[in-house]
C-alpha cells in the first residue's frame, strides 16, 4: 500500500470514528438554555410536559407536579405556573425542572397517576436521548394533588429524593362524607368516585385505596413533607393521623417534615424555613 492511499485510510477511520463518538456522546452538542412545551410518550401513555433547561448539558432533574385543575385546557398553565413557583425557591440555578400536565377532568383521582409514572419514566430512560443531555439526580416535587402524586410515586420508583407540600386528599372517606351530607359543597372528585362507586357508606374501600393515607409505606426514596399548619379544615382533620402513619413506617427511607405555623397551603413557596428546608434536603443528597 502506497503512503498515499495508507494517509488516505487513515483519514476516513479518524473521521468514522469521530462521527460515532458524537452520536454515542449526546453531550457534545453546545450547551443552550430553553424552555419548551414537548409532547413525550413512555409505555404508550402520551401528555405534554414543560422543560426548563439551564446552559448544561450535564443536569440534575427536578419533575414537578402541579395541584388540581379541574378542566384540561388549563393544564398547561398549571404547569407553567408549578415550574415558575419551584424555580423562584431553589437556589441552584444548574438544574433541569421538568413539569408535568397530567390530566384529571376525565378521570377519577387516582388514575392519572399513570401519566405522572410515564412522566418519571420518560426521564429516567428517554430523556437523555431525546434531549441531547447527561441526566446525573432525579428529584420529585408536587403540590397538593401533585404532592399525592409523588408520594404515591415513591411507594414504586426509587429517585434521589422526594418533596411533597400539602399532599392530598388525605382521606377521601371524610372528605366526600362531607360532601353527601351537605356539610361542604361537592366536588368534582367525590361526584366522579360516588358516580362509580356509589357513597362512602356503601363503598368505603373505594375512597379509602385512593387516599394519601393509602400511600404511608414503602417508600422507596427519602421524603420531605412541607404543611402549613392553617391550612384548610379538611386537610388538617387528617394531617396528624397521616404525619403518625408515616412516621410509624418501617419500610420507609427517610421522612422528614417541616411543619410551617400559621401557614397556608402554598406554604413550600411563601415560607423562609420551607425553602431551607427544600434547598438544604435536595443539597444533601
Amino acid at each position: 500500500m502506497t503512503a498515499k492511499k495508507t494517509i488516505s485510510l487513515f483519514l476516513l477511520v479518524l473521521i468514522f470514528f469521530s462521527c460515532n463518538n458524537d452520536i454515542s456522546n449526546p453531550t457534545n452538542q453546545t450547551p443552550t438554555a430553553f424552555r419548551q412545551t414537548k409532547n413525550i410518550s413512555y409505555n404508550d401513555i402520551s401528555l405534554n410536559v414543560i422543560i426548563d433547561k439551564p446552559d448544561t448539558n450535564e443536569v440534575d432533574v427536578l419533575i414537578v407536579f402541579h395541584g388540581t385543575v379541574l378542566y384540561d385546557n388549563k393544564i398547561l398553565e398549571a404547569a407553567e405556573n408549578v415550574l415558575d413557583k419551584f424555580k423562584d425557591i431553589l437556589d441552584r440555578k444548574d438544574m433541569m425542572l421538568v413539569s408535568v400536565a397530567y390530566p384529571g377532568e376525565n378521570t377519577l383521582l387516582g388514575d392519572n397517576f399513570i401519566y405522572a409514572e410515564a412522566a418519571l419514566l420518560w426521564v429516567k430512560n428517554k430523556a437523555s436521548q431525546e434531549l441531547g443531555i447527561s441526566i446525573k439526580k432525579v428529584f420529585l416535587a408536587g403540590h397538593s394533588q401533585g404532592g399525592y402524586l409523588v408520594t404515591m410515586l415513591n411507594t414504586l420508583h426509587q429517585t434521589n429524593g422526594v418533596i411533597a407540600n400539602a399532599p392530598g386528599p388525605i382521606n377521601l372517606v371524610y372528605r366526600c362524607q362531607l360532601e353527601e351530607n351537605g356539610a361542604i359543597q361537592s366536588g368534582a372528585a367525590c361526584t366522579k368516585i360516588k358516580n362509580e362507586y356509589g357513597t362512602t357508606a356503601t363503598n368505603p374501600n373505594a375512597y379509602f385505596e385512593r387516599s394519601l393515607l393509602n400511600f404511608t409505606k414503602d417508600y422507596k426514596s427519602d421524603i420531605l413533607f412541607v404543611q402549613g399548619l392553617n391550612d384548610n379544615p379538611i386537610q388538617m382533620t387528617s394531617w396528624p393521623t397521616f404525619k403518625q402513619n408515616v412516621t410509624n413506617c418501617t419500610t420507609c427511607q427517610v421522612r422528614q417534615f417541616v411543619e410551617i405555623a400559621g401557614g397556608e397551603h402554598a406554604s413550600l413557596f411563601t415560607s423562609p424555613q420551607a425553602k431551607t428546608a427544600l434547598n438544604n434536603f435536595i443539597n444533601s443528597r
